[in-house]
């Protein structure tokens, strides 16, 4: 049954791919793996082969290729390693950890063979990234086989993947296996392994994992033999024999762009049939002192399962995994590792931001090194939303963190646009700001654009059109202008590709020419566009909220009063006329929402009586 499963979504997969081709000359990629690895837990190395099935889909005809082998990352002198070293903010799980690795604690990936349907390939290892020289160019439309001979130590858990945490889980086990780097419209995206993001091709694994039986795994993929394996993956009423030294963990993962796995001697097993038949996985360490807060986040993360479901999309996997592993919280195909010794609290809020992931990451697959504020800011926002709905929670502002994490950098002096490549920023600090804050900020600020009802439709209808591919920022801001009728590049290139910033104010108040007249003239300061929403609160206690468009937006939101002209950008003020005495009014403010990120609200408000 489970192989129809595969077939269908591949089938489901394809036909979507060449719906966008002709309609958007859009294309993508396809690899099919298949591995066999054997892992010595004594010493922490593996031996694997690996086949690997790729499909030219694009118009090129390709030369050559490279393939990513991160754990080289973890070795002293590695630019991962002396680029924490130089900056001036590094993260405190790496600062200068790398450079003190012994021959035995580092992390590597070798490439002992390497063949191309049958012929032998030159390749050179540079850093993280093995460089290749087709045998045979691969022509559009084709498809060849690569086979290879690879083998690997676990570094010391330092940056997400690594071995004996300071939790004391054995194994978190990403970006551990050579990896095909992506080619798309763009070209080959060949990024040496700093620290930041990772970009992967669409496609199949079926992956064999030998490991010393005494080890539970979890992770990517839907388990082939539970019947052997045990553990609490076994049918109901089968009893498990494990015999010999080791065990074969056999996975399948279907439409997918990563295989991560986590193992321990020590996990707890749990599993959770949620509301729509998801098979949810909670693998944490047998420690008394934890055990309460992971049996509790089961019944939370079906609550956030169900949010995600209705508020994107329809989550397209049989099964989603909570491991505890690496050193804080990453976001894997099927799956999530994070830090398990925290607050109930913050249990829920790490796995309601990684599990977020499983949409805006695991089947949008954006390139986070080149739009990191689509996928951590997308989640942010979302994940902010989820959290609070399964604690029950309706605070006035729920994005005010992200809002003031944003204004601060705004005015730190330190901002850099967010197209700037995810290890190029010249702070952390800079770069969690862009991505995780300014990016949530992005999609709430839309909905004050749009109205938060053609937010909801975009995000659905975004998740509709573009699951399954890797959708840039043009293709989102495409459908929200489809769903709004608005217009909205300048607000895609202002607030991504600058640093300019919205800042607006209250200018003066004046008596106008006509009795009863009130002339409010407001400033525009910042270099960023917006329409303007007023509100005036009159002295007996009404108010009434005036819109005012911005003429390049061309759009107006029906539920408020639009005032009589538009304001075009390159007009530094604007008159808006009220039928009003001056004395009628008590107070004027500028976005009294707050959703408009203005970097200096104190002039957005004019009290009259002052």
């Amino acid at each position: 049954m489970l192989r129809y499963f595969f077939l269908g979504l591949n089938i489901f997969m394809f036909s979507l791919i060449s719906f966008a081709q002709n309609s958007t000359s859009y294309w993508q990629q396809h690899v099919e793996y298949t591995m066999d690895v054997d892992f010595d837990v004594k010493n922490y190395q593996y031996e694997g082969e690996q086949e690997l099935v790729y499909t030219n889909n694009s118009p090129d005809t390709l030369y050559k290729a490279y393939y990513h082998l991160y754990f080289n990352a973890f070795q002293p002198g590695s630019e991962m390693d002396v680029r924490s070293r130089t900056i001036k903010d590094p993260d405190r799980r790496v600062e200068d950890r790398i450079s003190k690795l012994s021959e035995d604690e580092i992390g590597f990936l070798k490439v002992n063979a390497l063949m191309q349907d049958g012929e032998k390939l030159a390749y050179e290892v540079v850093g993280t990234v093995l460089e290749v020289r087709l045998a045979n160019p691969i022509p559009p439309g084709n498809s060849t086989t690569f086979d290879m001979e690879f083998e690997g130590q676990v570094p010391e858990q330092i940056r997400r993947s690594g071995r004996n945490s300071s939790e004391g889980v054995a194994l978190s086990m990403s970006q551990w296996y050579p990896k095909l780097a992506e080619y798309d419209f763009e070209g080959w995206h060949a990024d040496p392994y700093v620290g930041r993001e990772f970009h992967g091709v669409w496609g199949n694994f079926d992956v064999k994992i030998k490991i010393d039986k005494n080890y539970i795994l979890g992770g990517t993929g839907y388990l082939q033999n539970p019947n052997k394996i045990g553990y609490g993956y076994e049918d109901e009423g089968v009893k498990v024999k494990r015999k010999g030294r080791k065990l074969t963990w056999h996975f399948i993962a279907p439409g997918v762009h990563d295989f991560t796995w986590a193992a321990d001697p020590e996990y707890i097993h749990d599993k959770r049939t949620a509301y729509d038949g998801t098979t949810l996985h909670f693998l944490y360490k047998d420690n008394p002192e934890i055990k309460e807060n992971w049996v509790n986040l089961q019944e939370k993360t079906e609550g956030l399962l169900k949010f995600y479901n209705k508020h994107i999309g329809k989550y397209p996997y049989k099964q989603y995994s909570v491991i505890q592993g690496g050193d804080g919280g990453m976001e894997y195909a099927m799956c999530t590792l994070i830090t398990g010794e925290r607050s109930f609290g913050s249990l829920v809020g790490v796995t309601a931001h990684e599990m977020a992931h499983a949409w805006f990451q695991h089947v949008l697959a954006t390139n986070e090194l080149r739009h990191e504020w689509m996928d951590e800011g997308f989640t942010s926002y979302i994940s902010t939303l989820a959290e609070n709905a399964v604690f029950g929670k309706d605070p006035d502002f729920p994005q005010q963190g992200s809002y003031d994490s944003y204004i601060g950098l705004a005015n730190s002096g330190f901002e850099q646009p967010q197209t700037t490549h995810a290890d190029r920023y010249k702070f952390n600090g800079a770069y969690g700001a862009a991505a995780y804050s300014k990016g949530a900020v992005f999609l709430s600020q839309l909905g004050y654009l749009i109205g938060e009802e053609n937010l909801k439709n975009t995000l659905t209808s975004y998740y509709d059109q573009w699951n399954f591919k890797h959708p840039t920022p043009n293709d989102f801001i495409r459908v929200a202008e489809k769903v709004s009728d608005a217009e909205l590049g300048w607000y895609l290139n202002d607030w991504t590709r600058t640093t300019n910033q919205i800042d607006y104010g209250v200018k003066d108040v004046q008596e106008g020419t006509e009795k009863d007249e009130t002339v409010i003239t407001l400033k525009r300061i910042g270099l960023m566009p917006m329409p303007i929403e007023v509100e005036v609160t009159y002295t007996d206690g009404s108010s009434e909220m005036t819109y005012i468009p911005l003429r390049m937006m061309r759009y107006s939101k029906p539920e408020l009063k639009v005032a009589d002209k538009d304001w075009p950008w390159a007009f530094p003020t604007y008159e808006l006329k009220i039928d009003k005495a001056k004395s009628s009014i008590q107070k004027i403010e500028i976005d009294p929402s707050q959703l408009m990120a203005d970097v200096d609200r104190s002039n957005n408000v004019k009290q009259m009586n002052e």
